[in-house]
């Protein structure tokens, strides 16, 4: 019954998702929604893209083995990130009428910078989309109970979001998006009350994780634990910033009001709401003390569907299943998206220069079937990795590479092409030494990488310029004015 149920809920969004497909005339509105969005709806598709697997199963676990300070990466660096966009990033980038972050590359520093730093950002990006798609596969093999294997509950989920995405792109994607976030937080909100009376009351829950010293945040105030502790918050803080799927949907806005406060009032939101499976979890430990000790020497990210599974009656197991698949979809479909975006825009149009705008959307629409393909194959692959560790690892790769010349190309009128090219070789170069060799141990490699990515800039930017400045205009888009 409860397949079944989960199956109908497919359909439904499916059909919701078809129906906002009927708005796309053009590429600038399978990518960017030909920028009609208003605030509410950068709100919801901001928060519900950053709320996926990894907040509803990813965080709880890392959370229960040790406290707040092991979730400083997500939801609070993730959270911050958000936030900053907001701050510093939404207005400046929406006033250039861009379709993809890469493009802003390609103005400011020409063609090179514009295709190394998409393919840093595609590369980022099959963690992050792997991540939902295993949660999917898990979901469908525990409702069916082991009659679908997780490899094909991945595909089955996959097929869903593509039914609707390939065709409908960013206008599908913030429809549906909208209306998950309103079942995701509304179905959790419902469950944490019930498993806060469960658990004795929210009081006992809180006293429970008080008690276990669950709430410490700052580490120890040793060199080995800040530094790591600092290089875990910067991760996804910094690493999502030059990232596709957050600026589209600055993009995406129909005013810079809402470009600049939909990512800020998303990225609160995102914070506040991700304390609700963290409740949750602590909760579990309560109600069911000795299989959740079990479960987490096991698999931590399988305590809430026990939960839910072993001890709540049938309507809360819909409730949470509805908003576990509305935050997997959710993020899986603009996750999707936005690579496949970024390849057609800043890769294959270097081939075909003179497409035309049919070609420009047909191309992206082939390039999501493809990206799909390719994800599903690497999750199936990675089958086992924790869904929190693919998350984390993803956004390392445009930390080290593409944030540096991002920020330098905003705020400082000196950087040069010579300085972003050093600061992506150097980044990259030192994160990748550091990940290969015991020194990685001892301090962060992500954090060496951004280091190394800076003085690049600067020592790039300062010195006589062997390699000269590009610049390069981004294409007009039709739709998009």
């Amino acid at each position: 019954m409860l397949l079944t149920l989960v199956i109908v809920y497919l359909l439904i969004t499916i059909g919701i998702g078809l129906l906002a497909a009927r708005r796309v005339k053009n590429a600038a509105d399978f990518a960017i929604a030909g920028r009609h969005l208003p605030l509410y709806m950068i709100i919801t598709t901001t928060f519900a893209t950053w709320f996926g697997s990894e907040t509803v199963l990813g965080i709880p676990a890392k959370f229960i083995e040790g406290g707040l300070g092991n979730v400083v990466e997500d939801p609070f660096g993730a959270g911050f990130c958000l936030i900053l966009v907001g701050l510093f990033f939404a207005g400046k980038l929406y006033r250039m009428t861009l379709l993809t972050i890469s493009d802003y590359y390609r103005e400011r520093y020409g063609r090179t910078v514009e295709v190394v730093c998409s393919l840093i950002i595609m590369l980022s990006y099959l963690g992050w989309v792997s991540a939902q798609v295993t949660a999917l596969g898990l979901v469908f093999n525990l409702l069916s109970g082991d009659a679908i294997s997780i490899p094909m509950g991945m595909t089955i989920g996959v097929v869903s979001i593509l039914a609707y995405t390939l065709f409908g792109g960013m206008w599908s994607v913030a429809v549906t998006d909208f209306i998950q976030m309103i079942i995701l937080v509304v179905g959790l909100a419902i469950i944490a009350v019930f498993a806060g009376n469960m658990a004795g009351g929210a009081d006992k829950v809180i006293e429970f994780a008080s008690n276990r010293e669950l709430f410490r945040f700052l580490p120890e105030p040793k060199f080995h634990d800040v530094v790591f502790f600092i290089a875990a918050g910067i991760t996804m803080m910094f690493g999502s910033i030059p990232q596709q799927d957050v600026f589209q949907r600055v993009m995406s806005a129909n005013n810079i009001k809402a470009a600049t406060r939909g990512p800020i009032i998303g990225g609160i939101c995102y914070i506040l709401f991700a304390f609700v499976p963290m409740f949750l979890v602590a909760s579990a430990l309560i109600i069911m003390p000795t299989e959740t000790a079990a479960l987490l020497k096991e698999d931590p990210q399988k305590v809430l569907p026990t939960l839910v599974m072993a001890k709540m009656p049938f309507i809360m197991q819909v409730l949470f299943f509805g908003a576990l698949l509305s935050a997997l979809k959710s993020t899986a479909s603009a996750t999707l998206l936005a690579p496949s975006v970024t390849f057609t825009e800043n890769i294959w149009r270097q081939f075909r220069p003179t497409m035309t705008d049919k070609e420009h959307l047909r191309t992206m629409r082939i390039t999501t079937l493809v990206f799909s393909a390719c994800v599903l194959a690497y999750a199936i692959r990675m089958q086992g990795t924790s869904i929190y560790e693919l998350v984390s690892g993803a956004y390392q790769v445009p930390l080290v590479g593409a944030f540096v010349p991002l920020v330098a190309g905003l705020y400082w009128k000196r950087a040069t092409t010579q300085g972003a090219i050093f600061a992506i070789v150097l980044g990259l170069g030192t994160w990748l030494l550091f990940l290969a060799t015991p020194v990685g141990a001892v301090f962060p490699a992500q954090l060496a990488g951004l280091l190394a990515a800076l003085a690049g800039m600067l020592v790039g930017s300062l010195a006589p310029q062997a390699i000269g400045n590009s610049h390069a205009s981004h294409h007009k888009l039709v739709g998009a004015e």
